[in-house]
């Protein structure tokens, strides 16, 4: 008999659901309006919801279904209690007790990071591996530890918070989260901007950077790949400041394979080349041979971690 479940990626304004066989193949996708008003207490009334309207559409009984993997923007510590997500209006709250007893369904929850990571080892740019570090590059800077097929939560739930690693002790601007010189604050796409926009006040080289109004990561990869030098420089600097931090991380964890997603991604070879180069000048010896692949999964590696929380 068929076994089937659901994955399930909370965002701060949308959650994308996910319907799949338990062999990994998505069935159908689809995204309902996250409803953050007073402090988020509809957010899992509005999934069981979605779930049941789901199966009775497809005319599936709760027998038939594995469980449901959740991922939210925020700590999870191991027995399903989210500590916090202020992007979704929680407090304290014991999600999987409640989404369980809402669905009847079994159900396990993850730090959103650390599921997409578990995507990308089940059905993405990591698949065939079980060491597995996944590094998000977007607004921010997240990331995700795999070791041995299972997620590095941490105690707190706050493993893989891999953007918060300071890499820079004289930074005077603070982070958002209020220490300073975090990884976030130079490889992050607001990161990079933040740097060019550094660099230009610096120096008096030409560079086609100062012909735009509202400078992006976007346009500092483009002209490094048509051979501006101070993008290039640029992206030099990038690929220095996270390749000398995932080698540090490689020497505790020793992944087999490091994937790099997130919108900054999107620039494509110039950023694997740049990190790995910089990644292999300081990586201890026998972490050199650490494979880097781009993230294949892109928004829905979400929906496919939270299905292979379930299957553990």
């Amino acid at each position: 008999m068929k076994k089937y479940g659901f994955g399930v990626d909370v965002g701060g304004t949308s959650v994308k659901m996910g319907f799949f066989e338990t062999d990994g193949k998505l069935l159908d996708k689809w995204e309902i309006r996250t409803n953050t008003n007073d402090k988020g207490k509809a957010i899992l009334p509005d999934i069981a919801r979605a779930i049941d309207n789901k199966l009775a559409q497809e005319g599936i009984s709760k027998n038939e279904v594995e469980g449901v993997g959740i991922g939210v923007p925020g700590p999870v510590r191991s027995d399903g209690v989210v500590n916090i997500c202020v992007n979704l209006g929680w407090g304290v709250i014991n999600v999987a007790e409640e989404l369980s007893g809402m669905t009847g369904l079994k159900v396990r929850v993850g730090n959103d990071a650390n599921v997409a990571a578990l995507g990308e080892m089940w059905q993405g740019g990591a698949k065939g591996s079980s060491d597995v570090i996944l590094v998000t590059l977007g607004t921010g800077v997240g990331g995700g530890i795999i070791v041995d097929g299972k997620i590095v939560a941490g105690f707190d739930g706050a493993g893989g918070e891999i953007g918060h690693i300071t890499v820079n002790n004289d930074e005077i601007e603070p982070c958002n989260c209020g220490q300073y010189g975090c990884l976030e604050q130079y490889t992050s796409a607001t990161g990079i901007v933040r740097m060019a926009k550094r660099k230009l006040a610096k120096t008096s080289e030409e560079t086609k950077l100062r012909s735009y109004d509202r400078l992006s990561a976007k346009n500092v990869f483009d002209e490094a790949k048509a051979g501006d030098s101070v993008a290039l420089g640029l992206v030099d600097d990038l690929g220095e400041i996270l390749g000398s931090a995932l080698s540090n991380m490689a020497c505790v964890v020793n992944p087999e394979v490091i994937v790099i997603g997130g919108g900054v991604s999107k620039a494509g070879q110039i950023l694997i080349d740049t990190i790995q180069k910089h990644y292999v000048e300081t990586a201890f010896h026998a972490c050199r041979n650490t494979r880097f692949e781009l993230a294949r999964l892109g928004n829905d590696a979400g929906i496919y971690g939270s299905m292979r929380m379930i299957l553990e």
